[in-house]
């Protein structure tokens, strides 16, 4: 009873929060991108704040001796089990990060308004094959603002004790433009699972691999490498 009290007053403090939060991230339209993404940062931060004294979810890190110096950019690629490393990867990546998103994304009132601010990469997924030139046209654009572009590889949130073909797109998107990968690997859906309720209290732990050179590889043998690493690491995590 108390867990679920605290996952409705969770997702009462998000609504009212990004309520407020986005028509104000609004009026730094005229800033340029990273200081706006910069402030964004706000809106994850004081999420976590609030799950952490509704619900008693905490993280920590591992792996942070592995973050670039940034005098580099890298692909990040990351395990997606739950929502909550959108909040939290940006916070831990020094660098900004930008997301790739459906553009339909844009029509949640709100949600989507802040979003569009948030310099993400846009894709059509009707347009096949396309939207993979829309990633790599809008990535290089993203990458000369000084962004890193983050992607999960099995393209959805999946179960942690379940596994998705992993796509090849993020190891394209290094092999094209000649820059490692970055992987990350964390348990956050045995305490933050799909859906409003079924959140439980415990630490998270995120953890971060040495970055994967696509120098001299295809996307498929990248991809082989990162997929091994994100699910050896994600199985030795197990169950907070």
């Amino acid at each position: 009873m108390r867990m679920f009290l605290g996952s409705l007053l969770f997702a009462v403090f998000q609504a009212v929060l990004t309520f407020f939060f986005v028509p104000l991230f609004w009026c730094m339209f005229w800033m340029r991108p990273v200081p706006r993404y910069r402030f964004m940062l706000i809106w994850p931060r004081l999420n976590l704040w609030a799950a952490r004294g509704l619900l008693g979810i905490r993280h920590r890190v591992i792996g942070q001796e592995n973050l670039p110096d940034g005098s580099v950019p890298h692909i990040v690629l990351s395990k997606h089990s739950s929502t909550w490393d959108v909040l939290a990867i940006p916070l831990t990546v020094p660098q900004p990060l930008c997301f790739v998103a459906k553009k339909e994304l844009l029509w949640i009132p709100f949600f989507g308004w802040g979003l569009k601010l948030a310099s993400p990469i846009l894709i059509d997924r009707k347009a096949g094959r396309e939207s993979m030139q829309q990633i790599y046209a809008q990535g290089e654009a993203r990458h000369k603002q000084g962004f890193w572009v983050i992607l999960f590889p099995e393209g959805t949130r999946v179960p942690p004790t379940q596994k998705q073909r992993y796509k090849t797109g993020g190891a394209r998107f290094a092999v094209t433009l000649g820059v490692p990968v970055l992987p990350m690997a964390h348990n956050a859906g045995y305490l933050w699972p799909r859906g409003i309720f079924g959140k439980r209290a415990g630490t998270i732990t995120l953890s971060i691999g040495k970055p994967i050179s696509s120098a001299g590889k295809d996307a498929a043998a990248l991809m082989q490498e990162v997929e091994a690493w994100i699910e050896t690491e994600t199985a030795r995590l197990g169950a907070p």
